[in-house]
């Protein structure tokens, strides 16, 4: 269990830059003392102690706002930001290296007995207030955006966003993606027939800089077929780089 808890620390630190000392995090990150909770309570409901696995979880849930059934499956490191309002049903199961932030829902569609909650794979990132419902299976490392309500499968990589949840899909999307990450600046969660007005202004910037950088590869590629030396340096450059006029200009 304490092999566990350092690792569950250690995933705060990778991925959330508020985080500054242990004792920090180990006192006063509740989605680290949701998981303590959930694995005595897991453990109970396991050895068929299932109302002390139930007490638990509601003591659990009365501290720190976040939800676990004992019943529920999850693996290691899974990183719970903010936490209030966040529900994980019975048969649920989540794999390694999961990120939910707050009003996260992995809840089920029916009364019936059996599996009836989702299983997220190792690596997923469901924003706030996303709802992920029925016995669905999101994929590894797939993105679900805030406030995204998921009914059907996401496959794997994916991202999912709006409600009802849809794919986005396609290599200019992806594109997209790709240059927001490099400008430090990740808009999965943002669909492109979204009204609102910055975020197409957003993207129109983001589709500019992609068609930038096809016509800037394909210069320098006439350029070197033509027989001039083009500096490694300058192959290798970003054209949002703040040194990339100056060294055109040389």
């Amino acid at each position: 269990m304490f092999a566990r808890l350092r690792e569950d620390i250690q995933s705060v630190f990778d991925r959330d830059p508020a985080a500054r000392t242990f004792w920090e995090v180990l006192t006063c990150y509740p989605g680290v003392h949701a998981m303590v909770s959930h694995r005595l309570a897991h453990w109970l409901w396991t050895h068929r102690l299932r109302w002390l696995g139930r007490l638990v979880s509601h003591l659990g849930r009365f501290f720190t706002g976040i939800e676990i059934h004992p019943g529920a499956c999850i693996g290691r490191r899974l990183f719970i930001d903010h936490g209030m309002g966040v529900v994980i049903g019975e048969t649920a199961v989540i794999g390694d290296d999961v990120t939910l932030y707050h009003g996260v829902t992995l809840g089920g569609t029916s009364w019936n007995k059996g599996r009836r909650h989702p299983t997220v794979e190792n690596g997923v990132v469901i924003g706030a207030g996303a709802k992920v419902l029925g016995p669905i299976t999101v994929g590894a490392s797939a993105k679900v955006g805030s406030n995204a309500v998921v009914v059907k499968d996401v496959p794997r990589g994916a991202t999912a966003v709006g409600n009802p949840a849809r794919i986005i899909d396609g290599e200019q999307a992806q594109k997209r993606e790709e240059k927001a990450g490099q400008l430090g600046f990740s808009a999965y969660a943002l669909g492109s027939d979204h009204d609102d007005p910055l975020a197409k202004a957003i993207h129109g910037l983001l589709d500019h800089a992609v068609e930038v950088d096809r016509r800037l590869s394909r210069l320098l590629g006439k350029l070197q077929s033509a027989g001039v030396e083009v500096d490694a340096d300058l192959q290798a450059a970003d054209c949002f780089d703040p040194q990339y006029l100056s060294k055109i200009v040389d």
